[in-house]
């Protein structure tokens, strides 16, 4: 998975399901793109009045905290956000004494299309691990001899684009004609048919798209795709056979075609992985290893970073109280305190962040990009293995 917003959305995703409460009492709720976002505090309003019927006074509490905790949240709102928005809060001490009532949100990056309310013993992650598997928009073209339906899927996220009917058979009249004379207008009427999608999947996809999917009964999908009335720069990924062109053909297709999809990004990181052990290999224009990525990074050398998941070094905070001295390190021991080297005193931890996290905030300043490479392939294992899981393209080679 590459890029910052996939990141924020598996780290979230990452750090939600290490907590569990004690009963029914964590609470997640999704608003899709588009929806009040007042309807859903009016709901929730209903809710506290329904946890009343609670009968344990703890879990009674906290539920009602945490509603309370969500509907002043959702306050800060004038709308929904465009991608929608998924909100958790709960109790998430783990000491049985203490409450310790949370609220986590998150702005996904495809958009939402579920309304989902739940209260249970851990947060509803389902919609958001669904997303995790596809950051990339794909186009579906379901089709037979009669109707089409066009479609583009990011995530979980399924948009019709535009719906087509052919009249190529209904267009014919014997009257009189030869056999021969129908059979032509037939193919011309069909061709002109598979034009007019052709011209649909210019104006909808072209672009937008990673490559498309062709889905559909018969042979009529086959003779579209050899056909190929649509852009060049448009990439047929697959072809499947279903048994509908509607909407239900598209989530047919989306189905029978999970293998397709989801080599898409292994082999988008195993070509910029093998790219960069090749500039590695050559002493061209790569680096790795921390001190020279982070140095590549704040002269702005770097062009692009890329992190592994897997990396699991933090950048610790110090600060000496007796002459205000600070100091940062990326260290992967735990975090303890270190002399002074100005006044020989010692400096207390003051704050520990996930390295990567750092690497994001900084790069995006500088305007670099960022790669977030997965360890869920040889590729990935071997940048994080045998390259300490950070490295970066460089605009020029330094010059010794």
């Amino acid at each position: 998975m590459a890029g910052e917003k996939e990141y924020e959305l598996k780290k979230m995703v990452r750090k939600l399901r290490e907590f569990s409460g004690s009963g029914t009492q964590l609470i997640s709720v999704y608003i899709p793109a588009g929806y009040p976002i007042h309807e859903t505090g009016g709901k929730l309003r209903e809710e506290v009045s329904q946890a009343s019927n609670i009968k344990s006074k703890q879990t009674r509490t906290n539920v009602t905290d945490a509603l309370e905790k969500i509907i002043n949240y959702l306050k800060m709102f004038r709308k929904t956000p465009d991608n929608g928005i998924a909100i958790f809060a709960g109790n998430i001490s783990d000491n049985p004494a203490k409450t310790d009532i949370q609220l986590f949100s998150l702005e996904p990056p495809s958009k939402l299309n579920v309304s989902i309310y739940r209260c249970d013993s851990r947060f509803f992650l389902e919609p958001l691990e669904r997303m995790m598997e596809s950051k990339d928009s794909y186009g579906v073209i379901v089709l037979d001899g009669r109707e089409a339906t066009l479609a583009i899927v990011k995530g979980t996220d399924i948009q019709v684009v535009d719906r087509l009917i052919s009249h190529a058979h209904a267009k014919v009249r014997k009257g009189g004609q030869s056999q021969r004379r129908i059979e032509r207008l037939i193919e011309e009427s069909i061709e002109k048919y598979y034009k007019r999608v052709g011209e649909s999947v210019d104006k909808h996809l072209l672009g937008r798209v990673k490559g498309i999917v062709v889905g559909g009964p018969g042979p009529t999908k086959e003779f579209f795709v050899k056909m190929s009335p649509f852009n060049y720069q448009i990439k047929v990924m697959g072809v499947v056979d279903t048994g509908y062109t509607d909407d239900f053909g598209v989530r047919e297709t989306l189905s029978k075609a999970e293998s397709i999809l989801e080599g898409q990004e292994m082999v988008r990181e195993r070509a910029l992985v093998e790219r960069f052990i090749k500039e590695v290999v050559k002493e061209g224009l790569a680096t790795y290893g921390l001190r020279e990525t982070m140095e590549a990074v704040e002269t702005k050398r770097a062009d692009t970073v890329l992190v592994s998941e897997g990396l699991t070094f933090n950048l610790v905070e110090w600060k000496c109280s007796s002459c205000d001295e600070s100091l940062s390190r990326p260290t992967k021991d735990e975090p303890k305190p270190v002399k002074c080297q100005k006044c020989g005193a010692e400096m207390e931890v003051m704050g520990v962040i996930p390295l990567i996290d750092y690497l994001i905030e900084n790069a995006e300043q500088k305007g670099i990009k960022m790669e977030v490479i997965s360890t869920n392939s040889v590729e990935g294992n071997q940048f994080l293995h045998g390259f300490g899981g950070i490295g970066a393209f460089v605009k020029y080679r330094k010059n010794y």
